[in-house]
Formats: structure tokens, sequence, C-alpha cells
């Protein structure tokens, strides 16, 4: 049975002052994203709530070592994930280590705190044939197709996360040399090629479907909803699964599959790691990696299926 979490806020308390000096950090002097603001902020303030309901604890220089040990253990034991608990774990690392450096803490409590390992799982693909499938169940002349499919054409000819591709703007756009820049985690840029697939399918949309979503109020944003403002990531999904179900695909289809499957093709067909890396905008080697194995993966499932000694 899960435990139930206390939730006792520590707003005006030192704690909560620190938390706020934190994330003003993030926020101004890292340029860190929104989501990873939120994430971190959710984090502390969780384990903010737990300290000071549980030990009353209301200041950073108060919490030793075993207090942030109890907390991830009452974590994991309330039912949450194994990978939400690594979060919280390194949120805890950093946030510690960040009023150390800044002399706010005589000791850094979470120095040693060890982040939970966690399984890791080979992300799923769609083959070549299922990624036509897919394509072929948007009609062009339907309302909406032309940018439904320079959408799908271009997250699967560019490996973008939904994110980036609702950011991209038409001034990110080179069309002319086939280039997009995009605009990824922490604020980084980075330079990506487009096919001429994906390239025909946005030019026919921004010259045939996307003067008529343009409004009053419409930014420059690539991807417009039917009311002119920039499609949502919610929004991508939606369409995405409505097109899998039309394709008839068994898979679960979603924004993230076509990343995976961008990298997955490009390594089996002979690209580099470190160019698949630098396209992902991934800034760890080890992140890209683990492509390797989906593609040994694929290599002993051919070989089981055709060799006569297999």
């Amino acid at each position: 049975m899960k435990q139930r979490v206390e939730r006792v806020r520590a707003d005006g308390t030192p704690l909560g002052g620190q938390i706020e000096d934190f994330i003003q950090f993030l926020a101004i002097e890292r340029g860190l994203s929104v989501n990873y603001q939120l994430s971190i902020r959710q984090s502390l303030e969780e384990f903010a709530g737990w300290i000071l309901g549980r030990r009353k604890v209301d200041d950073a220089r108060a919490v030793d070592p075993a207090m942030l040990s109890e907390y991830l253990l009452q974590r994991r034991r309330s039912g949450l994930a194994a990978g939400s608990v690594k979060v919280e774990a390194v949120a805890l690392r950093i946030f510690f280590r960040f009023l150390a450096a800044r002399r706010a803490i005589d000791r850094d409590p979470a120095e040693l705190l060890p982040i939970p390992r966690i399984e890791r799982y080979l992300p799923e693909t769609l083959n070549i044939q299922e990624i036509e499938q897919l394509l072929s169940a948007i009609p062009p002349g339907t309302p909406l197709g032309l940018r439904d499919r320079a959408m799908v054409e271009t997250l699967y000819a560019c490996g973008l996360r939904v994110s980036e591709l609702c950011g991209l703007r038409l001034e990110t756009l080179n069309l002319a040399d086939g280039w997009i820049r995009v605009t990824g985690k922490g604020n980084k840029t980075r330079l990506v090629p487009i096919g001429s697939k994906a390239k025909d399918a946005i030019e026919s949309y921004l010259a045939g479907e996307r003067p008529r979503l343009v409004a009053a109020k419409t930014t420059s944003h690539v991807f417009l909803s039917v009311r002119g403002k920039a499609l949502t990531s919610a929004r991508v999904w939606q369409v995405l699964k409505a097109y899998a179900k039309i394709a008839g695909l068994e898979h679960a289809v979603y924004p993230h599959l076509l990343r995976h499957s961008f990298a997955t093709h490009l390594l089996s067909g002979g690209a580099d790691l470190r160019v698949i890396q630098e396209m992902l905008g991934h800034a760890d080697i080890s992140t890209t990696q683990i492509y390797t194995h989906v593609d040994q993966r694929h290599l002993r499932d051919m070989h089981r299926r055709f060799h006569p000694r297999a």
C-alpha cells in the first residue's frame, strides 16, 4: 500500500527563500529552460514540505545526510518510481552544492548522497516500412493535411524533440540550404540538416496552408493551430495518435518514437555516433550510445531469423 506523502508548505521559511535563490540562479545565470526550473522547484518544494512537517527543519543549514537519505527512502516506499526518485536525488545534490559554493551552508549534506541506479530500457522504434505507413495515412488534400505531413516529416527527418518542433519559427528555417536552427535543452542552439522530403513538405505547407491559419496575433511559429496559435506538444501527440490508428500501426506512436527511429535508422545506415549526437543535441555521448544497443538487438534478431544455424 502506498504511504501518504506529507504535504506542508515551506513558503516564507529560510529554506523556501534558499530554493527561490537557487531557481533564480538556474534561470538567470545558467539560462536553463522553464520546464527544467519547474521540475527542480517541484522536487525541492516536496522535500522542503516533508522536512518541515517531519523534522520541523526550515533552514538548509540544519539538514544533514541522514535526513536526505530518509526522505528518498520514504519517497521510494510511497510508490514513487525509481526514475522519479533519481530526479529528486539529483535536484537535492545540485541544490546543496549551490548553497555550499555560495557559503550559505557550512557543509554540503548531499555531497555523498547516492543517486539511485535505474534499469535502462532500450527505446522503441518504428521500422522504415512503418514510417511509410504513418506518412501514407496523412492525405495532403484534407484540411490540415499539409501541416500534419510537414510536421511528421520534420520530426522524423531531423530527430527533433516535440518541444523543439513546436518552437520552430520561420526565421529558423533555411530551406534553400537544407538546414534548420533548433533551440534545445538549456537554450542550446544547433543546426540540423533537413532532407528533401521534409523540405518539400514544409514548402508545400508554407505556401498552401499556413497562410490560411494565420490570425491577427499569429507569431512566426512554423506550425500553427486552427486558431492561428503555435501548435502545442499535446496537440502533436493527439495528431500522431490519430494517424497511427488510421495507418493500423500496432505501436503506441508518440513524437519521441520518431526521434528514436531517426537515430536508429541513421546508425543502421552507417552514420557516425558523434554526428548523431550532434544532430540530436545530446550533451553526453553516453546518452546517444543507447542506440548502438538497439542496432545490435536488430542484428541479433536478423541473425536468428535468417541464419540456418542460428
